[in-house]
C-alpha cells in the first residue's frame, strides 16, 4: 500500500510537470489563428474586444488618418479641401441655361460678352430686313395696282429716271456701310487675344468625344462621352446632350480655349455662348471665351466628323472660383501658379593652385611692415 501510495504521487508529480512545460506551447498554438486572421496593432491586440452593446467612439475622437474619408459638408471655398469625390459637387439639371428649345424661332439666351453684343447686332439686322422686305413688297403691290392693263391701256415709254436709279444705288450701299459697322466691331470682339492671365483650356476632338486638358493646372485631362438616353432621363439632363464629365470653368473670368483634333476636323460650338471654332488636326486654334453666370450649357459637334457625329455633344458647367479649384483638386490637379524649382547653388570661385599656394603681394607687405620696429622718436 505504501509502494502504491509513493509511486501515484510521482506520478501525479510527473503530471504536474509535464502540464507545465506543455502550457506554452497550448497557449500559442490557441492564439495563432487570430494573429493570422487580424492585422491588428499589439495595442490592439492586447485590448480586450468591445461589447456589442458598447457605443462607438465620436467622429471627434478619431484621427485624420482613421477617418481616412472626405467630409461631404466640407465648404468648398476652403482652401483645405481634400481631394476626392467628396470635395465636389456637379450642378444639377436646375442650373441647366443653354439648351435648345422645342419650337424656338430664335436665338438662345446669350450668357457671354460676345453673345450679347452678337444678339444686338441680329436683333437690329432682323427689324431692318423686316422693313426692307415689306417696303419692296410694298412697291410691287402698288406697280401691280397702278400700272395694270385697265389702267394703262397703252405702256409708258419712259426708259430711265435719273433720280429713282441714284436712289437705288445709294440707299444700299448706306445700309450695307451701317451694317458693316458693327458686324466688323463684333468680329474683332471675337478674335481678340486673350489677357495673359486667363486660365488655358484645350480641348480636343476625337471620333467621336472630347477630351478636355488644363495645362495649367497640372496638365491633366478630362475624356466627356455621351450618356444614354436612360441615364439622361434619370439625371432629369436632355437626351443627346447630357455627359458623363463636362468640361468645368470658372465664371466671369476670361478662358483661353484652344482647340485641336485627333483624327478628323471637328468643330466645338455652344450657341448660348455665342461661340463656335474649328478644331483641325495638326493644328491649334484659339479663341477667349467668358461666361457671366454659373449654369450648364450645351452644345454640339458642328463639322460632319463621321458615322457618330451626332453622338458627341459639349456640355460646360461654369462656378465660381473657390467650387471649381475644388474641382481641380478632386481632379489630381494643381491650383495657383506652377512652383518654379529653386535654382542650385552657385559654386564659390576657385583660384587655379598655383596662385593659391603664393601668397598676395599686399598680404605678404602686411606681414612684413607689422614685424620692422617702429623707428624711435626724434
Amino acid at each position: 500500500m505504501n509502494l502504491g501510495n509513493s509511486t501515484a504521487r510521482m506520478l501525479s508529480a510527473m503530471g504536474a510537470a509535464l502540464l507545465l512545460a506543455l502550457s506554452p506551447q497550448v497557449a500559442s498554438a490557441q492564439a495563432a489563428p487570430a494573429t493570422v486572421t487580424t492585422a491588428a496593432t499589439p495595442a490592439a491586440i492586447a485590448s480586450p474586444p468591445a461589447s456589442a452593446t458598447e457605443a462607438a467612439p465620436a467622429a471627434d475622437q478619431l484621427g485624420a488618418a482613421a477617418a481616412g474619408a472626405v467630409d461631404d459638408k466640407v465648404d468648398a471655398s476652403s482652401e483645405t479641401v481634400a481631394p476626392g469625390a467628396g470635395a465636389y459637387k456637379p450642378l444639377g439639371p436646375e442650373w441647366i441655361k443653354g439648351q435648345p428649345s422645342a419650337g424656338a424661332l430664335d436665338l438662345q439666351q446669350q450668357y457671354s460678352p460676345t453673345g450679347r453684343q452678337a444678339t444686338k447686332l441680329h436683333n437690329v439686322l432682323v427689324w431692318l430686313m423686316a422693313i426692307i422686305s415689306l417696303f419692296v413688297l410694298g412697291l410691287l403691290l402698288y406697280v401691280m395696282w397702278r400700272f395694270r392693263r385697265g389702267r394703262n391701256p397703252v405702256p409708258s415709254r419712259t426708259t430711265h429716271n435719273t433720280f429713282i436709279e441714284v436712289l437705288w444705288t445709294l440707299l444700299p450701299v448706306l445700309i450695307l456701310v451701317g451694317i458693316a459697322i458693327p458686324s466688323i466691331s463684333l468680329i474683332s470682339a471675337q478674335y481678340e487675344s486673350a489677357p495673359k492671365n486667363a486660365l488655358t483650356i484645350k480641348a480636343t476632338g476625337y471620333q467621336w468625344y472630347w477630351g478636355y486638358s488644363y495645362p495649367d493646372n497640372g496638365g491633366f485631362e478630362v475624356i466627356s462621352n455621351m450618356l444614354p438616353e436612360d441615364e439622361a432621363k434619370r439625371r432629369g439632363e436632355p437626351g443627346q446632350l447630357a455627359v458623363d464629365n463636362r468640361m468645368v470653368v470658372p465664371v466671369g473670368e476670361w478662358i483661353r480655349l484652344q482647340t485641336t483634333a485627333a483624327d478628323v476636323i471637328h468643330s466645338f460650338a455652344v450657341p448660348s455662348l455665342w461661340f463656335k471654332i474649328d478644331a483641325v488636326p495638326g493644328r491649334l486654334n484659339e479663341r477667349r471665351l467668358m461666361i457671366e453666370e454659373p449654369g450648364i450649357y450645351y452644345g454640339q459637334c458642328s463639322e460632319l466628323c463621321g458615322a457618330k457625329h451626332a453622338y458627341m455633344p459639349i456640355a460646360i458647367e461654369a462656378v465660381p472660383r473657390p467650387q471649381f479649384e475644388a474641382w481641380l483638386r478632386s481632379q489630381g490637379g494643381t491650383v495657383g501658379p506652377a512652383e518654379t524649382p529653386a535654382a542650385p547653388a552657385v559654386a564659390p570661385t576657385q583660384q587655379p593652385e598655383s596662385s593659391a599656394q603664393q601668397p598676395a603681394a599686399g598680404a605678404s607687405a602686411a606681414p612684413a611692415a607689422a614685424a620692422t620696429p617702429a623707428a624711435p622718436a626724434a
